[in-house]
């Protein structure tokens, strides 16, 4: 459930070119609040692809070697961010096996963003890489998946049930993303400062 300063309501927005930069400034706040406590932060989600339309909500993923709860509460208190109770922010299934993970809401009053702290190299965390590099990469699913977040949202404006109706659509989706990754021979990489994820093929 959202916290008392954030609605209830989805809305979604076409793509917007500010997205990128605020995830950086995210993003380097979390490095120095966490300092070697992460491994890699990474933009993920909606507002990670170029041209989708999205929640004006920053998805930030933040990769660490084990998931200490008090730890990473406190780091993160430290700046203001909540940590999100929900059974669904704690934990999750990726190919049939479950995943601890912790979900931090930003401050109240600060810019909407969700921080998603998965153990690094997890499966669930290859899934938000694997979710971002496919859509970027395929612009005929990219533009299908923004029609159908935005018709979804303007007919079941709920959160909740938002999220509810997208998770099976989202399966859907990972399974192409999963054939795409074969053919071409995705993995993972690694860039600059923040460690966001690039996008490698097999030659």
């Amino acid at each position: 459930m959202p916290f008392a300063d954030e609605s209830l309501s989805v809305v979604v927005v076409g793509y917007r070119p500010e997205w990128p930069a605020a995830f950086e400034a995210l993003a380097a706040h979390i490095r120095a609040a966490l300092s070697d406590q992460a491994a890699t932060i990474d933009h993920v989600g909606s507002t990670s692809i170029p041209g989708l339309a999205a929640k004006d909500c920053i998805d930030v993923q933040v990769g660490v070697p084990s998931i200490d709860e008090d730890r990473l509460v406190t780091l993160f208190g430290r700046i203001g961010f909540r940590l999100r109770p929900e059974p669904w922010n704690r934990a999750e299934v990726t190919g049939g096996r479950e995943y601890r993970k912790l979900v931090f809401a930003a401050p109240a009053g600060a810019r909407t963003a969700n921080v998603h702290v998965r153990e690094h190299g997890g499966a669930n965390a290859r899934f938000a890489l694997l979710f971002r590099d496919y859509l970027r990469a395929d612009s005929g699913s990219r533009q299908a998946w923004g029609a159908f977040k935005q018709r979804l949202a303007d007919s079941v404006p709920n959160l909740l049930d938002y999220g509810q109706i997208k998770a099976p659509a989202t399966e859907i989706l990972m399974a192409a993303a999963e054939r795409w990754a074969a053919e071409t021979g995705w993995r993972i990489s690694r860039n600059t400062a923040t460690n966001a994820g690039a996008i490698v093929q097999s030659e």
